[in-house]
């Protein structure tokens, strides 16, 4: 069973229903070690292959030895602006299928489906494809292009579902589920739950003789009608890949739950579409200084919404996000990043009706809607506003876990967090270290942008296939 039906969700669902990648004969890799490795075994699946040995050696943008290998298979040399050919074939043999069910509240896509449909990727284009569909060529079909290279996310959530129904993986799908709890039980009493179910599921309840123990996994399933309806599924493993969109960050300061401070984007949109703000307003403060911030402003900017904005760093800090972006592929942020710099409090610089404040934070939301604000100093500075987005990242909601998953992280006194705490993975299965037979892919394992959550799926369909031993060569 796995938790989350985003990208992860739906390539691991691809790998385990039978699609299998080789080594493309013939295709010259950039990489002359790996395509010495590639060429040694090349009758053998990469699945079949020793992950280690050959993702050994590789660098990119991603921390996770097998994201970076499958990345180079699939869009070779990628970073440095090549296009060249995946170098891997994929043979559909049904007999090596692993039956698994993959629930979501949404449609296939995920968290795609949340995101405001117009909103750009960070990302270009081409990396938010999976597997063998590539996203160009589905957006060919559509009759159009890639802007500046990159994608709308109302397209990508769309590919998403287009991708399922394609590849012919909607059987595993059940979408407007919540699942409310995870818990390892012991096999024995399963044994007559699972003959109730043996009827509409086919084989997949035939448990490896060999488990003691299999996770029993409770939730509500939305019914047509609307209602909501219990189940209960076991499983002898479970991949949590939920993502991290579900609960966005607090700042945990006096007044932050009145009804005028808001914690996701959508609400500013939804202020102007109702025309409760506009260009005579008072201020909207914005709290953070990352991508959905930056959205935030250019949206507000475009509507000619005033803002006061209000951020932690320094601009010059390394850390923020806007000093790690090339300015080329994302001129729309190198502007909000400029306007941070150009357009402080202290002096009034080219931008009409923005205010930036770094190094302050927000002491206080009034009634009133007065917030006060502190900088570095320690001076206070009371601004009236129309109303607060606080926009500072977001955690996962892990609350269907013992004790909300924080055993399982790399540091098991801290929440996980997908920058700071991820889940404890094995770096070429993503098995927890914690707990046997569960796994985590994507942000709660520590891999961020869609293009390297795949090589996740990957590690996790080559341990589960040797688990099962479905002929090995």
């Amino acid at each position: 069973v796995f938790l989350g039906n985003g990208p992860s969700g739906i390539c691991l669902s691809y790998l385990l229903s039978g699609y299998i990648p080789y080594f493309k004969r013939d295709s010259l890799h950039p990489h002359p070690i790996l395509q010495r490795k590639l060429e040694e075994a090349a009758d053998v699946s990469i699945l079949d292959q020793d992950l280690e040995y050959l993702s050994e050696g590789l660098e990119g943008r991603s921390h996770s030895p097998v994201a970076l290998l499958f990345d180079a298979l699939q869009r070779p040399d990628t970073d440095f602006g090549e296009t060249a050919e995946s170098v891997l074939t994929w043979w559909h043999e049904t007999d090596r299928a692993i039956p698994h069910l993959v629930l979501g509240r949404n449609a296939p896509g995920g968290a795609w489906h949340s995101i405001e449909g117009s909103m750009v990727t960070l990302s270009r284009g081409e990396w938010m494809g999976l597997p063998d569909l590539p996203f160009k060529d589905w957006l060919k079909q559509k009759r159009r292009g890639l802007r500046n290279n990159r994608a709308t996310a109302e397209d990508i959530a769309q590919y998403y579902q287009h991708y399922v129904v394609r590849k012919g993986l909607q059987k595993n799908f059940r979408s407007g589920t919540v699942v409310t709890s995870v818990r390892k039980v012991s096999a024995e009493g399963v044994s007559s739950a699972q003959q109730d179910l043996q009827e509409n599921s086919g084989s997949l309840w035939n448990f490896n003789e060999r488990s003691t123990e299999v996770f029993k996994v409770d939730g509500l399933f939305k019914t047509v009608e609307g209602d909501k309806e219990p189940f209960t599924i076991y499983a002898e493993n479970v991949v949590l890949a939920t993502g991290t969109y579900d609960s966005p960050t607090w700042l945990r300061v006096k007044g932050e739950n009145l009804s005028y401070v808001h914690h996701q984007l959508s609400a500013l949109e939804e202020a102007v579409r109702n025309n409760n703000i506009g260009i005579m307003s008072d201020p909207v403060l914005i709290v953070g200084a990352g991508l959905t911030a930056a959205d935030a402003i250019l949206f507000a900017h475009h509507c000619n919404v005033p803002v006061i904005h209000v951020f932690r760093r320094r601009v010059t800090d390394p850390g923020l996000i806007f000093n790690q972006l090339p300015k080329m592929m994302y001129p729309e942020y190198h502007k909000v990043h400029r306007m941070m710099k150009e357009q402080s409090a202290a002096c009034a610089g080219p931008y009409e009706s923005y205010v930036s404040l770094p190094e302050h934070h927000v002491l206080s939301f009034g009634k009133d809607k007065k917030c006060i604000l502190q900088d570095k100093n320690g001076y206070q500075k009371v601004y009236q506003i129309s109303m607060a987005l606080v926009l500072t990242g977001s955690n996962p909601n892990l609350s269907f876990l013992p004790n909300n998953g924080t055993d399982l992280a790399m540091d098991s006194g801290q929440p996980v967090n997908p920058k700071r705490n991820p889940i404890d993975v094995d770096p070429f299965t993503y098995e927890c270290t914690q707990e046997k037979g569960l796994y985590a892919l994507g942000p709660l394992a520590g891999d961020n942008f869609v293009r390297f959550v795949q090589g996740g799926a990957l590690a996790v369909a080559s341990s589960l296939l040797k688990k099962a031993n479905k002929n090995p060569p």
